[in-house]
């Protein structure tokens, strides 16, 4: 049965970043329905939690989500607003991705207050970050550095930098450009330098499937490209066994119809890393996924996981 939709309820991290992303689909949900009455439901995750712990070893992005969707189940929330790349590539039974909006940028970025780039950096500087695919491959690079782990929301990753804990951080662009904290950015690592986590700087709305309200309601919201390219790169971390946890890029991007999908699974210590690349058509996304993460296990991919399980 269709529900007559006066109102919609978002549910968000409290994060200032989260809020910003919540703000924004419902800036753009009462563009399409002036009439409708948006509201956010603000909520605590254990990922938000666990600030003393590595989320590699406490179950993963996913803990951004799970509260989320339990606010969707029980009815306290209609609609959940994640950063795609936080979102686990296999959604509960149920669950349906109904929009992934239009991407930001997709690339890390540098911070620090006193060298230009990560080349800059002397021997045993202290980088931040909370992602081993970032560590991977910056260890990859520049061996003789030390990267530190760093959790907490953008504004605390920034504070810690600001008082001296690292000598520079690696975060997302998209996040730092979101807030206004652009300037903050010292040198912005090209794909090649780092491969963005699968679905880095999207943003993707989720509801239940049995919902053809809501599905109908955020359509407009979908971007065919980006969603597309978002797929390609789920498909290759669901295909390697789907876990937020791994040391795993993905970035795919579209010109003239055809996709370009670009994939690497590294060893935290940068030592070990198989790369894939592949091509097809866009409207073939998950197929394209799935060919990739067969090159990428046919060099090797299995044997890195399978070392970095507990």
């Amino acid at each position: 049965m269709i529900r007559d939709l006066r109102q919609v309820r978002i549910a968000t991290r409290r994060s200032r970043l989260a809020l910003w992303q919540a703000e924004h689909v419902k800036a753009r949900l009462e563009a399409l329905q002036p009439a409708l009455r948006v509201e956010l439901v603000a909520l605590s995750t254990r990922g938000d939690e666990l600030l003393d712990m590595s989320l590699a070893k406490v179950g993963g992005k996913g803990l951004f989500v799970k509260e989320l969707e339990t606010a969707l189940s029980d009815g306290r929330a209609d609609i959940a607003v994640h950063s795609m790349k936080d979102v686990p590539a296999a959604l509960p039974a149920g669950f349906v991705l109904a929009a992934i909006l239009a991407r930001e940028d997709p690339r890390d970025a540098f911070v620090s207050l006193t060298h230009e780039n990560l080349a800059a950096l002397p021997a045993g500087a202290v980088v931040g970050t909370s992602s081993l695919r970032r560590q991977a491959q910056i260890a990859a690079r520049y061996p003789a550095l030390e990267i530190r782990p760093l959790r907490g929301n953008l504004d605390t990753r920034l504070a810690k930098l600001d008082r001296g804990d690292y000598a520079a951080i690696v975060l997302a662009v998209a996040g730092l450009k979101r807030l206004g904290l652009a300037s903050r950015i010292r040198a912005t690592l090209s794909i090649e330098e780092s491969l963005p986590a699968a679905g880095q700087a999207a943003l993707g709305v989720e509801c239940l499937g049995s919902r053809a309200d809501l599905l109908d309601l955020l359509k407009p919201l979908d971007d065919p490209d980006a969603s597309a390219c978002v797929r390609a790169e789920r498909q290759v971390n669901l295909a390697l066994g789907g876990s937020c946890t791994i040391p795993l890029g993905a970035y795919a991007e579209i010109a003239g119809g055809r996709m370009r999908l670009r994939a690497l699974v590294a060893s935290p210590d940068g030592r070990h890393a198989v790369r894939a690349e592949g091509e097809g058509e866009a409207q073939a996304a998950e197929e394209l996924g799935m060919r990739v993460a067969a090159l990428l296990r046919e060099r090797g991919a299995e044997e890195i996981l399978a070392a970095l399980a507990p």
